[in-house]
């Protein structure tokens, strides 16, 4: 509930800043969401994303059947069990709760909405990256670029044993594998994904004449958000760095303990300009099913939970 207004000789005074709670259902809702969306399209456009990102020559059809090759439909569902739904279900978690702090701490400091929202979007995208998404990202990568072992005629190695071996090996290094690259994506992708999807929506107001506040249709809602989304897929090279450092693919030209810069130069050395935006393409249909997910469904998944928790949701989607 907001506070009330005080006048100071009769013109109202701005409304006494309040800290927004951090309710159960808010972060239910972020993980239900999240949960469905990695389910269904979304950890097969990851898979597809990651493979072409790994494996530069490939176009996106040679990427579909090299993944259909590790296993039929199975194949695209690579690293989602546990990995993607650890990362998908702490992710509300994390994100909201560090988010809506960090805009709050933004606005007591006098930060307009604006700036305040793309501060808690991108302090919120770089706790979750070093919280959960380090290790969930390291691990699904190196899941899809392994060697097939079974080829040799040996048994391959299960998620868990995959896990404890770079643990044994490299402990908690190899396990966060590419976090730093991973920040600088997530901290790059919400920032500019928060404010492309506002200009998309300013201009759909301008066209559709809502420009004084009028609730934005469904449609309208997913345009603007998947627009923003598409948009900030400019960022694509962080996301090839990434994935390059993380990937268990054997190249003895590939330098030894990758940095950023030094993953960098390798990729743009043997692959140029275009290297780096390999995957670009189930990364914009993985951020427009995203947005569909979380604006379609939302309403019907906020009635769910409300029903599930008799808690009012107040989260934004």
């Amino acid at each position: 509930m907001s506070a009330p207004t005080a006048t100071v000789a009769g013109i109202p005074a701005p409304p006494k800043l309040e800290k927004k709670p951090v309710k159960f259902s808010n972060l239910l809702l972020g993980a239900g969401l999240n949960m469905f969306e990695v389910t269904t399209l979304g950890q097969p456009l990851e898979v597809v994303k990651t493979t072409m990102a790994a494996n530069r020559s490939d176009g996106f059809a040679g990427a579909l059947a090299r993944v259909w090759s590790r296993g039929g439909v199975l194949g695209f569902y690579q690293g989602l069990i546990p990995w993607a739904w650890i990362e998908a279900s702490t992710k509300g978690a994390v994100l909201l709760f560090v988010a809506s702090e960090a805009e709050f701490y933004a606005k007591s400091f006098g930060a307009p909405d604006f700036v305040a929202g793309i501060t808690g979007g991108m302090t919120g995208g770089l706790a979750q990256a070093y919280a959960t998404m380090g290790f969930c990202t390291c691990m699904k990568t190196v899941e899809i670029t392994k060697h097939k072992v079974a080829a040799a005629g040996m048994k391959p190695p299960g998620t868990m044993e995959t896990f404890m071996d770079i643990w044994r090996r490299e402990g908690i290094r190899g396990i966060n594998k590419g976090v730093n690259a991973v920040a600088v994506r997530q901290v790059s992708n919400w920032g500019s994904r928060f404010g492309l999807s506002r200009v998309a929506e300013t201009g759909i107001r301008k066209v559709t004449g809502k420009e004084h506040g009028e609730k934005l249709g469904v449609m309208e809602k997913i345009i603007a958000s998947a627009l923003g989304g598409g948009l900030s897929a400019w960022n694509q090279p962080i996301e090839v760095i990434r994935v390059e450092m993380q990937s268990k693919t054997e190249d003895p030209n590939r330098p030894k303990n990758l940095t950023v810069g030094k993953t960098a130069r390798y990729i743009y050395a043997n692959n140029g300009l275009k290297g780096l935006y390999r995957g670009v393409t189930p990364r914009i249909g993985l951020g427009v099913w995203q947005t569909v997910c979380m604006v379609a469904l939302g309403d019907i998944a906020k009635e769910a939970v409300e029903k599930l928790t008799g808690d009012k949701v107040t989260a934004k989607h």
